[in-house]
């Protein structure tokens, strides 16, 4: 039974760390981009519009359930450390927990709410978007880059 979980876990968060790593790498490699190019106006009222549609949709539950489940892969890793696949349980986990989820909470979701809270016409929000474009694809691409190689290894773990 343990085996049963612990592999339905790892195919859930290998397939729910690539999916956020494909929605990542489309903000990262065009989305951010093509706003960037839009008036400031413009570009703000799309990415706040963006911002309230994401919490409302489907990703909020891969998001959190995958979440959720690096975590307890990393738990159920410790537990049996010495078992083909734990280490690579543990380090798929813990890079997508810190590297996608810490790093959204701490720096990409302030980052949201700095822009909510703009003017989106003002003098002043020219300044917070250029900030914005800047900073946010930054910590984007870390949640790319950590999504995609918890992805990996959880494949890894499930191979061996």
């Amino acid at each position: 039974m343990r085996q049963v979980l612990t592999s339905g876990l790892l195919w859930f968060a290998a397939l729910g760390c690539g999916l956020m790593a494909g929605v990542y790498f489309a903000f990262s490699t065009f989305i951010m981009t093509s706003l960037g190019r839009l008036d400031q106006a413009a570009g703000i009222a799309a990415m706040n519009a963006i911002n309230v549609d994401i919490v409302r949709s489907l990703f909020m539950p891969l998001f959190l359930g995958t979440t959720v489940a690096g975590a307890a892969l990393v738990v159920l890793g410790a537990l049996r450390f010495s078992e083909p696949g734990a280490v690579s349980m543990i380090a798929g986990g813990g890079l997508y927990v810190i590297g996608m989820f810490v790093v959204t909470v701490a720096l990409n979701v302030p980052l949201n709410d700095a822009l909510a809270a703009a003017q989106p016409s003002s003098p002043e929000a020219g300044a917070v978007w250029a900030a914005y474009l800047k900073d946010w694809v930054f910590w984007n691409h870390v949640r790319t880059v950590a999504s995609l190689m918890a992805s990996a290894l959880f494949i890894v773990a499930l191979a061996s």
